[in-house]
C-alpha cells in the first residue's frame, strides 16, 4: 500500500502544479479534421486540429493507405523477428537504398539504416558511436531521445545552451577526449527554429568530431524535394550522421539513419535497439515508399507550398501581446504564455470552440515558460488557418485586459 501511496500522492503533486498529461481517443482517419472522444463519454466531437506533426497532410493519403493495404496482402502484416535474424525483408533492403541515394549527396559512401522510431534509432545511434573515451557534447533543446541517448552512453557529457556556437567551441577546444560527438536537433520541437548547421558542422571539421542531426521535423518540409536540412543547407561531409523521422511528415512510422557506410554497419553491429527490436512490419516500408515518391514528386513540392504559406498567413494575423510569438519559420509555431494554468485554460478554451491546439508544460519545456505549440499542416485550409488566428487574438486580447 504504502508503494501506491506515494504514487498517488506524485500524481496529486502534478494535478496541484497543473502538470499532468491526459490521452484523448480519435476516432478515424488523421487530417486536418479529427473525430475526438468526449472526455465525458458523450460521444465524439468533431475537431479542427492544429496539433500533429502530419506536415504535409499524409497520414492519411489514399496512396499510402492503399500501398499499406497491397503490403499487408502481399506481406503479412509482421516480420517475424529482428533485423539479423528473419526480419530484414526486400521492402525494407529496397526503402533503406533509397533514402541512402536521397542522402548521398550530402553524405560520402552513404549507406541507410531503417528503425521502428525516431526514438530507437537516436537511442542506438549515440550508444553506438559513443564509448569512455568519448565526450558528447548535446544542445540544451535537444529531443528526449536524445538526451536519454547521451545518458546512456559511456560518454563524458557536456550541455551546451541553445545555439551558442561560442560556447560549444569552448567546451570542444577543452576536451582532451580521443572521439568527440556533437549532437543536435535539426528543427527544434518546441520553439520551431532551425539549428545552425553550417557553423555547427564547421566546429566539427575543426575539432574531429561527429554531428549526429536529428531531423524528425525537417525531412519532408525542408531542402530540395523534402531531403531535409542538409539538403536545405547544402551541407557535405563524411562525419555527419542523420537521422530522418518517418512519422511525421512522411506520415507512416519509422525512421532512419544515413551515414557513411562504416557508420551504419557498426550500428549494424552494435546498435542495441536495432539488434534486439523486432523489425518494423514489411507493409510499413511499403507505405513509407509511396509516402517518398509523393515527398520528393510535384505533389510534395505543392504541399511544401501550401505549408510555407499558412505558416506566413498565421504570423501575419497572429497579434497575441501580452503573450509572445517565437520566432519560426517552420510549421512549429509555438505561442508563451508563461503559466501552466493559464496555458491550459487557454488550451481548454480553444477546444470548447472546436480547435485542438496543444498546451505544452515542463518538464517538455522549461518551467516558467509554458506553451501553446501551434502545427500546421498542407491539409488545412486558408480558412481554417484563419479561424485559428481569430480565436487566438480573441484569447489573448482577454488576457491582456
Amino acid at each position: 500500500m504504502q508503494l501506491l501511496q506515494d504514487l498517488q500522492r506524485q500524481l496529486a503533486e502534478l494535478d496541484r502544479q497543473h502538470l499532468r498529461r491526459t490521452r484523448r481517443i480519435v476516432e478515424g482517419a488523421s487530417g486536418a479534421e479529427l473525430r475526438v472522444a468526449r472526455p465525458d463519454g458523450g460521444g465524439a466531437r468533431t475537431m479542427l486540429a492544429f496539433c500533429s506533426n502530419d506536415y504535409l497532410g499524409l497520414a492519411g493519403h489514399p496512396a499510402l493507405a492503399a500501398a499499406l493495404a497491397d503490403g499487408a496482402r502481399r506481406h503479412g502484416v509482421g516480420s517475424g523477428a529482428s533485423a539479423l535474424i528473419s526480419g530484414h525483408h526486400r521492402a525494407h533492403h529496397d526503402l533503406e537504398a533509397r533514402f541512402a541515394a536521397l542522402q548521398a549527396p550530402h553524405i560520402p559512401q552513404c549507406r541507410a539504416l531503417l528503425f521502428g522510431t525516431g526514438y530507437l534509432a537516436n537511442l542506438a545511434t549515440v550508444t553506438a558511436l559513443a564509448d569512455r573515451e568519448t565526450e558528447i557534447f548535446s544542445e540544451e533543446l535537444n529531443h528526449a531521445s536524445l538526451i536519454d541517448g547521451v545518458r546512456l552512453s559511456a560518454a563524458a557529457r557536456q550541455v551546451y545552451p541553445h545555439a551558442d556556437l561560442a560556447a560549444l567551441e569552448r567546451l570542444l577546444a577543452a576536451s582532451t577526449a580521443r572521439r568527440r560527438i556533437i549532437v543536435t536537433d535539426a528543427v527544434f520541437s518546441m520553439d520551431g527554429d532551425v539549428a545552425p548547421l553550417p557553423a555547427l558542422l564547421d566546429l566539427a571539421r575543426c575539432h574531429g568530431a561527429w554531428l549526429v542531426v536529428d531531423d524528425a521535423h525537417g525531412f519532408g518540409v525542408l531542402g530540395e524535394r523534402g531531403r531535409g536540412t542538409l539538403a536545405h543547407f547544402d551541407l557535405h561531409a563524411e562525419h555527419l550522421v542523420y537521422v530522418g523521422t518517418l512519422g511525421k511528415a512522411a506520415g507512416v512510422a519509422g525512421a532512419y539513419v544515413a551515414a557513411h557506410e562504416s557508420v551504419i554497419e557498426w550500428l549494424v553491429q552494435r546498435g542495441r535497439p536495432y539488434v534486439f527490436s523486432t523489425a518494423p512490419p514489411p507493409a510499413l516500408a511499403v507505405a513509407l515508399g509511396a509516402a517518398l515518391d509523393i515527398i520528393t514528386g510535384p505533389e510534395g513540392a505543392a504541399r511544401r507550398e501550401t505549408l510555407r504559406g499558412h505558416v506566413a498567413r498565421l504570423r501575419a494575423g497572429l497579434q497575441v501581446r501580452p503573450w509572445r510569438l517565437l520566432p519560426s519559420q517552420t510549421p512549429i509555431q509555438p505561442i508563451v504564455i508563461g503559466d501552466n494554468a493559464a496555458t491550459m485554460a487557454a488550451a481548454a478554451a480553444l477546444q470548447e470552440q472546436g480547435l485542438w491546439v496543444a498546451g505544452i508544460r515542463p518538464p517538455t519545456v522549461a518551467p516558467g515558460s509554458a506553451r501553446l505549440r501551434v502545427t500546421l499542416s498542407a491539409a488545412h485550409t486558408p480558412e481554417q488557418v484563419d479561424r485559428l488566428v481569430q480565436a487566438l487574438n480573441a484569447l489573448a486580447r482577454a488576457a491582456g485586459t
